[in-house]
């Protein structure tokens, strides 16, 4: 009994850790030519996107919070520095990207979401934004879509990897 107290202990402490992390870079990884890691330092030299506000809603399309002066690079721009492991343009269709967070939390685009939509002309990486002081936002680098109507549902707070995958 003594040894779980400890074990649950440790584990909550573990789990605060995790949500402490910030993330200071991400990988892009999968069916590529060569994975890629992106700092907050590559970030700078892309071309910046700034915004006012954004009005955080979660799936209910309730009100969640707001994030403001918002800096960021449209991941277009990003995604053009990878070269994705293809035999044909025809079966890129049958892609789609992974975003992993520090916490696990995981959202999927397709490929043509991405490039052949209007999405993709939205999907920012942010490299800054001033939250509610009294929410603590997990990570630096995040994606959002804020053309999405539940901004919240794919709002990535602490991005680690985005993994580029092809269904089977």
């Amino acid at each position: 009994m003594h040894n779980i107290k400890y074990l649950i202990i440790a584990l909550l402490f573990l789990s605060f850790a995790v949500n402490a992390q910030e993330s200071k870079q991400f990988v892009i990884e999968g069916k590529v030519k060569k994975p890629l890691t992106i700092t907050l330092d590559n970030l700078s030299t892309y071309k910046s996107v700034s915004l006012d506000s954004m009005t955080i809603f979660n799936h209910l399309m309730q009100r969640k919070s707001s994030i403001k002066n918002i800096k960021g690079v449209l991941l277009k721009d990003i995604l053009a520095k990878v070269e994705i492991d293809v035999a044909s343009p025809k079966t890129l269709s049958e892609y789609y990207l992974v975003f992993t967070a520090i916490d696990n939390y995981k959202v999927v685009y397709s490929w043509n979401e991405i490039f052949n939509s209007p999405t993709g002309n939205q999907v920012l990486v942010l490299t800054g934004y001033d939250t509610n002081p009294t929410k603590a936002e997990k990570g630096n680098i995040a994606i959002i879509t804020p053309s999405d109507f539940a901004t919240g549902r794919r709002f990535v707070k602490g991005l680690s990897k985005i993994s580029i995958l092809q269904v089977n």
